[in-house]
């Protein structure tokens, strides 16, 4: 019995459609089904969609870069779907398919000769000063930066209730092991394999000469509390979900961050996969 794939193209990639209708013409001649998703624009210019998703998928092949992958993940809202990555970037991460490997890729994927790997996500309580909250989640990372005017900002954190320190820096960036390769790796952080279970706090450019990244349990729950400025000044402040959607914090406002409940469920076609795309990174 054939499987069902769904497959969700960034157009800004793959702009006349043809590795897209390769792929589909592939799949329909050995007797699958398809169902097509078309993004028409680059994911960090387009709003969050709200799609009917169709029925009994067994799989979602996302063709685009790293960023399409996470907004594919926001789309299907926690839906226990498997997906994986064709690249059609610059070399990423998440991605695992390169375009040169789609074939022998989609065979393994009809005979099921794969395993699947569940990554943990992030989520995001802003509880805000009048009482109002607000909620988001990323695959990611969830990043408090200073909006606006470029100053140093100061970040309150605690850590299952208890005070670790107050920050002067740029910024936090919390990641999951999925994002460390991400704005994690570019602040300093470390390199973690995604399919690890913990949180790692990473201050952007911080005013001290001793801070590094602290790497948490994912049982951890993580508050950031918005102090005043400097002069005793308000601070408005954005916490950032996957560099996608956020939240505008100010003075008296407070972020908790934990584990989702939520996972995104990835193939895996190779169990080195990560460390064969480290090591390509690492000898560029």
């Amino acid at each position: 019995m054939g499987k069902h794939f769904l497959i969700y193209t960034n157009k800004y990639k793959d702009p006349k459609l043809e590795v897209t209708e390769k792929i589909r013409r592939y799949l329909t001649d050995r007797g699958q089904t398809t169902s097509l998703w078309i993004k028409e624009k680059d994911w960090k210019e387009e709003k969050e969609q709200q799609r009917e998703l169709p029925e009994n998928v067994d799989c979602m092949l996302v063709l685009g870069g790293d960023g399409t992958v996470l907004q594919a993940v926001r789309e299907l809202n926690g839906l226990h779907i498997p997906l994986i990555g064709v690249n059609l970037g610059t070399l990423g991460f998440i991605t695992q398919i390169e375009p040169s490997g789609i074939e022998a890729a989609l065979d393994r994927l009809i005979e099921g000769s794969y395993r699947q790997e569940s990554r943990m996500m992030l989520q995001g309580t802003v509880s805000y000063a009048d009482g109002r909250q607000e909620f988001g989640k990323a695959l990611n990372d969830i990043v408090i930066s200073r909006s606006g005017a470029l100053r140093v900002i100061s970040l309150r954190i605690y850590v299952n209730g208890l005070f670790l320190h107050e920050y002067q820096a740029d910024g936090i960036i919390l990641t999951t092991p999925t994002g460390s390769t991400g704005y994690n790796l570019s602040a300093g952080g470390p390199l973690v394999e995604p399919g690890a279970k913990m949180i790692m706090l990473t201050p952007i450019c911080p005013h001290t000469l001793n801070q590094r990244s602290i790497i948490l349990s994912a049982d951890d729950e993580i508050e950031i509390e918005i102090p005043p400025g400097r002069e005793n000044k308000p601070q408005t402040l954005d916490a950032n979900y996957d560099g996608v959607s956020f939240s505008q914090l100010t003075t008296g406002d407070r972020i908790k961050i934990k584990k989702s409940d939520e996972c995104a469920e990835f193939i895996q076609l190779s169990r080195v996969s990560f460390l064969e795309i480290l090591h390509q990174k690492m000898n560029e």
